[in-house]
C-alpha cells in the first residue's frame, strides 16, 4: 500500500468519526425537538359540562366581582329589613331568611369550587409528571451522549493507535530507504 494511499485512509476515518459525532448531535437535538414542541403544544384538555360550569363558578366566586356584588346585596337587604315598613319587611332584625340564603350559597359554592380545585390539582399533578419526565429524559440523553462521546473517544483513540502504528512503520521504511541510499554513496 502506498504512503499517500494510507495517509487517505487516516483522514477518512477521521472524517467517519466527525460525521458520527455530527449525526449523535443532531439525532439528539431532533428529539429535544419532540419534547419541546410538546410542552408548547399540550393536547387539548377536554372537560365535561359539570367541569366548564364548576370552574367558572369558582372563577367568579372568588373574584372581587363577587365579593362586592355579594356586599352590595347584603347591604340593601339589612337596609330594607332595617329601614322599611313593619308590614313591607320580608326578613326582619335577627335576619334569619338572610343567614338561611347565606348558608345555602356556602354550601353550594363550597363543594362546587372543590371540584375546580381537585382538577387544578390534578393538572398540577400532570404537569408534575411532565417536568419528571422531561428531566429522566434529559439524564437518559446525557447519559447516551457521554456513552457516544465515551465510544468515539475509543475509537479516536485507537484510530490515533493505528496512526502512530502506519507512521512509524513509514519512518522504518524511510530509515530502512535512507540508510541504503547511504550504503550505496560512496563515502
Amino acid at each position: 500500500m502506498s504512503n499517500r494511499k494510507q495517509i487517505d485512509e487516516i483522514v477518512e476515518k477521521n472524517n467517519d468519526n466527525m460525521r458520527k459525532l455530527h449525526d449523535i448531535v443532531k439525532q439528539t437535538m431532533e428529539e429535544e425537538a419532540l419534547i419541546v414542541d410538546r410542552l408548547v403544544h399540550p393536547p387539548k384538555e377536554i372537560l365535561s359540562r359539570g367541569q366548564r360550569i364548576s370552574d367558572r363558578v369558582a372563577q367568579f366566586g372568588g373574584s372581587w366581582r363577587f365579593i362586592i356584588i355579594f356586599i352590595v346585596i347584603l347591604l340593601v337587604w339589612i337596609a330594607f329589613n332595617t329601614l322599611a315598613l313593619k308590614s313591607e319587611q320580608f326578613d326582619p332584625y335577627p335576619f334569619i331568611l338572610m343567614n338561611l340564603v347565606l348558608s345555602c350559597v356556602a354550601a353550594l359554592q363550597a363543594p362546587i369550587i372543590m371540584m375546580s380545585q381537585n382538577r387544578q390539582e390534578e393538572k398540577d399533578r400532570m404537569r408534575g409528571e411532565n417536568d419528571y419526565l422531561v428531566n429522566l429524559k434529559a439524564e437518559l440523553e446525557i447519559r447516551s451522549l457521554h456513552q457516544k462521546m465515551d465510544i468515539l473517544l475509543e475509537e479516536q483513540i485507537k484510530g490515533l493507535y493505528e496512526t502512530q502504528q502506519e507512521q512509524y512503520k513509514l519512518i522504518r521504511e524511510l530509515y530502512h530507504k535512507i540508510e541504503k541510499l547511504e550504503r550505496k554513496l560512496p563515502g
